[in-house]
């Protein structure tokens, strides 16, 4: 067996004593892990940094096998990471959230869904862009949120609830009268994308970051007995900071 693709490192682990199991994310392939012997040299170790984006070559004598790597390098990305903190906290974030998924299942856009995201991470749209995709991160996974029409009057306008409950959002007349046990509905949400401007306030976003982690924790992590990342909590801290 094997395939070329193109991909962004996502992470390493040692393997044996001088090699490494990468994990990388291609568009054709999905998330996907091989060994790359001799990945701990001194020559394979600015490569193979997380963030860069690289060449791959995966062989194995079956399919479901582990496999190899070989490795090339096309952007070098990583610095970029190590330099700003905001922006490596995003990175590992969205990374995390990319191993909620199947391995190897490279999913409906998944790779431009993610290397979008990466791109926006530096500019003042990263964090909007961040919150979208743990959005539609729970549409792939199953959990989809209904924010284009009021779950109880059908109305598309003035929508700045979403139910706690059904994951459906609410209009601000249906919703008044339990305003408090709603989670408020950032605008920028219903959007498909960040819209050029000077970005979301410190306020919507928290909103944002909240009503996502309500559903992710409720759907995901909470079943699957595993905690939120560490790196989301950071970097909603860096992002929301006033």
């Amino acid at each position: 067996m094997e395939w070329a693709d193109d991909g962004i490192i996502l992470g390493t682990r040692r393997h044996g004593e001088t090699s490494l199991i990468v994990e990388a994310l291609t568009p054709g392939h999905g998330r996907h892990l091989g060994i790359v012997k001799g990945g701990r040299s001194r020559r394979m170790r600015g490569t193979l940094q997380p963030g860069n984006l690289v060449h791959l070559v995966w062989r194995a004598r079956l399919e479901d096998h582990l496999g190899t790597y070989q490795i090339e390098p096309l952007e070098d990305r990583a610095a970029e990471l190590i330099e700003n903190r905001t922006v490596l906290a995003g990175f590992m974030t969205i990374a995390a959230h990319v191993r909620l998924l199947p391995e190897r299942d490279p999913g409906p856009d998944l790779f431009e869904h993610f290397a979008a995201t990466y791109d926006m991470l530096p500019g003042v749209l990263g964090a909007q862009a961040v919150a979208m995709f743990e959005r539609d991160l729970l549409v792939a996974l199953g959990f989809g949120l209904d924010l284009e029409t009021c779950a109880a009057t059908g109305s598309r306008n003035d929508l700045i609830y979403v139910s706690p409950k059904t994951g459906r959002a609410v209009s601000a007349e249906a919703g008044a009268p339990y305003a408090d046990k709603m989670l408020p509905l950032p605008a920028f949400l219903r959007a498909d994308m960040p819209e050029p401007g000077e970005g979301a306030s410190a306020a919507a976003l928290a909103d944002a970051f909240r009503l996502t982690g309500h559903f992710l924790l409720r759907h995901v992590w909470l079943p699957r007995g595993v905690s939120p990342p560490a790196e989301r909590e950071r970097y909603i801290a860096q992002v929301t900071r006033i």
